[in-house]
């Protein structure tokens, strides 16, 4: 959040008025549902929303499509290459498809899996992303990211991720500001 809100520039988006900060590329050691930020600050029943989103075949309203459909069949492809050669930068999955209604392409559009010094190195690219809502697909995409390990015996390792636009609604900057600011010294 913080690299859109000081890098950004403002754009307009179909939802509304949005901060838009330069493309990014992050990783992430160990994405933990303990988080005491996402504790603090994160929103339980949406987090269990998009559980499902990556987890179930179908559509589950209110979104417009299903990670779980995209994804899914694409897994088992992906631990077969990196079987027979543990060493591949190919086991790649697409989440697009061509001639897609635009208001319904997804915002994640690709998986990277690739074994590195013994663990499984997920990368997830995103053509766009709202910065404030982000953990929202960082903890499902933990749990891909962990049965992709299981299927192929070995434990997960980082998490990278790619963001072409990282973005905050204006909507959203009171409660963005809440989390990203400092928290204040207790006096006693």
């Amino acid at each position: 959040m913080r690299h859109v809100w000081s890098a950004g520039t403002l754009a307009d988006d179909d939802r509304g008025p949005v901060i838009e900060g330069p493309s990014v590329l992050f990783e992430i050691a160990r994405v933990s549902g303990d988080d005491p930020i996402i504790a603090r600050h994160g929103d339980a029943d949406r987090l269990a929303l998009y559980r499902r989103k990556f987890s179930e075949e179908v559509v589950v309203p209110p979104f417009k499509y299903s990670y779980g459909a995209r994804i899914g069949g694409q897994l088992g492809w992906a631990a077969d290459l990196l079987r027979v050669k543990p060493y591949s930068k190919s086991a790649w999955i697409s989440l697009t498809a061509p001639g897609e209604a635009y208001d319904a392409v997804p915002c994640l559009i690709g998986l990277a899996f690739r074994i590195r010094e013994g663990a499984l190195v997920m990368t997830a690219t995103f053509r766009s992303q709202n910065a404030f809502t982000s953990y929202l697909n960082y903890l499902p995409l933990s749990e891909v990211h962990a049965s992709m390990a299981g299927k192929l015996g070995i434990e997960p390792g980082p998490m990278r991720v790619f963001v072409d636009v990282p973005h905050l609604y204006l909507a959203d900057s009171p409660h963005a500001w809440e989390v990203m600011r400092p928290s204040s010294p207790r006096l006693s």
